[in-house]
């Protein structure tokens, strides 16, 4: 991807850091997931430790979640740096805001992968 358009995609990302996102939101994120070949999975990670979050099952700094509430508002939003309309680089911007977004949240993640295991262990136990 050209700097340019990285460098808009990040300006975006900052402005839609503060999104207040709902269920309806979550629920269109899983659906345009699809369009993030290999990226995929770990968006549908960051939206399952969102909705976490938004439920109380787990917990994580502001700053975290205002990473994956961007993301999520981003690739869910018409405003791209480069539109979805536009034949395969209309995703190209999503998948590098995800990619940027995982690796901002390296650590954040191993955690809620360990609280996930931890969660299905109790409930194979019980």
């Amino acid at each position: 991807m050209k700097k340019g358009y990285f460098n808009k995609a990040i300006r975006l990302f900052e402005l839609f850091r503060k999104h207040h996102i709902n269920e309806d939101d979550l629920a269109k994120a899983e659906n345009k997931s699809a369009y993030l070949n290999g990226k995929m999975d770990e968006f549908r990670l960051l939206i399952s430790m969102g909705k976490d979050v938004f439920a109380g099952r787990y917990h994580m700094n502001k700053w975290s979640l205002s990473i994956i509430v961007a993301t999520i508002a981003y690739v869910l939003s018409p405003l791209d740096a480069v539109p979805d309309m536009v034949p395969l680089m209309g995703w190209m911007d999503d998948v590098t805001i995800v990619a940027y977004a995982v690796s901002k949240l390296r650590d954040e993640i191993e955690k809620y992968k360990a609280f996930t295991q931890t969660k299905l262990g109790q409930h194979v136990r019980h």
